[in-house]
């Protein structure tokens, strides 16, 4: 068994060299503005979910529903453009994939699904939060088991989830081994939550985890899952299931919304999108050497990785004039070098056209990434 998860994991390593182009933003959605986000309120009805330590009857089902409710209540008072969509708002029993596919349905720009952890022991404590990868310790993979687990209460699940069994540690890891071309967008709205439990509310830090969850793993769009804390702490569980907990929770995971929001629709976002093996890759423009040294240059962004990939014409299918840079512990990949935001999307679409559906386009001025509106007003003299 130690020796087919060791496979499992340098197999892993091998796939998670390269990243796969976002497919996703080609679903109909402008990958620079947020203006769905799914709300995912765990377990329900007949799930209780994690239970706390009898004090209380602390169910994960009801402070989830609490949390995901406020969180929603926070968005709608303060972005009245984006649209709030719950896959429940009261006590009842929706199915793991369904959980999905009204995110995707809805083609929603953010999917965050909300829960509490336990322990078969009362001391751990701390929320985390995790985003669709391979776990690295024993320790993910319960979390994800146990999370992973309400399907059995599903009719049909063999047959919904592709014979995927909760109970089955090779069943997790194969399920683990799913590509998310959204990674690095995931990762980056993980962070900036787990930054306001701890900087804001001052809650355990836990970290930023990867493991598979059936719930954010078919999604089509940036996902997260959160682990508020654990029900089997006592000070823990006093805390998240008092109304101030909840609030403050609450109010920490629309912060971190919030400042995700800004970043993307400012043109700051970091989405992951690794090549794919088999596109067709277009040529980037070159002889772009007249400009000022601190004129605006736009460049189309094409791949993002978090290992360093050789920017040679091999390892991109081809493709000359790739640029490497650095920013959030990213490497970002873009191509061409253009004077104008016009300019710059001819060469968007023939990426498009070749397979990088995912490709975006981001503003440079002194080596330095800018806003793409700052961009685009500089070009343009104001």
């Amino acid at each position: 068994m130690e020796r087919q998860l060791g496979l499992y994991r340098i197999l892993l390593c091998f796939i998670a060299s390269v990243v796969i182009i976002g497919g996703a933003f080609a679903q109909g959605r402008d990958p620079y503005l947020i203006r769905t986000v799914v709300l995912d309120a765990g377990h329900g009805g007949k799930d209780p979910g994690n239970l706390g330590t009898g004090r209380y009857k602390t169910t994960e089902k009801a402070v989830s529903l609490n949390v995901a409710r406020l969180v929603g209540k926070y968005i709608n008072e303060n972005f009245p453009d984006v649209r709030v969509i719950y896959t429940r708002e009261d006590d009842r029993f929706v199915e793991l994939m369904e959980r999905t596919q009204i995110a995707n349905r809805a083609k929603a720009d953010v999917f965050i699904s909300i829960h509490c952890n336990a322990n078969d022991s009362h001391d751990p404590n701390g929320c985390e939060t995790y985003v669709m990868g391979l776990h690295k310790t024993e320790a993910n993979m319960r979390v994800a088991q146990k999370e992973n687990a309400a399907i059995l209460m599903e009719e049909g699940h063999e047959l919904k989830y592709d014979g995927y069994d909760p109970k089955d540690p090779e069943s997790q890891i194969a399920l683990s081994l799913r590509q998310n071309v959204h990674l690095g967008q995931s990762l980056r709205l993980s962070d900036l939550i787990q930054k306001q439990f701890k900087d804001r509310v001052g809650r355990p830090d836990r970290g930023v985890k990867q493991a598979g969850f059936l719930v954010i793993s078919y999604t089509t769009m940036p996902a997260v899952l959160v682990e508020l804390g654990f029900l089997t702490n006592v000070t823990e569980e006093d805390y998240l299931q008092s109304e101030d907990g909840q609030d403050y929770m609450a109010s920490a995971i629309y912060r971190a919304f919030k400042e995700y929001r800004s970043e993307v629709e400012g043109g700051m976002a970091t989405p992951t999108n690794e090549a794919k093996p088999d596109s067709t890759l277009v040529a980037s423009r070159t002889g772009i050497g007249t400009l000022p040294k601190d004129a605006v240059r736009f460049k189309v962004q094409i791949a993002t990785s978090t290992k360093r990939i050789d920017v040679k014409p091999k390892n991109f299918n081809g493709m000359e004039g790739v640029e490497e840079h650095q920013g959030q512990g990213l490497y970002k990949y873009t191509v061409g070098s253009e004077p104008t935001l016009d300019e710059a999307r001819v060469i968007q679409k023939q990426c498009r056209e070749k397979g990088f559906d995912g490709a975006f386009i981001v503003a440079f001025r002194n080596g330095e990434r800018i806003d793409l509106q700052e961009a685009v007003n500089l070009a343009r003299g104001r």
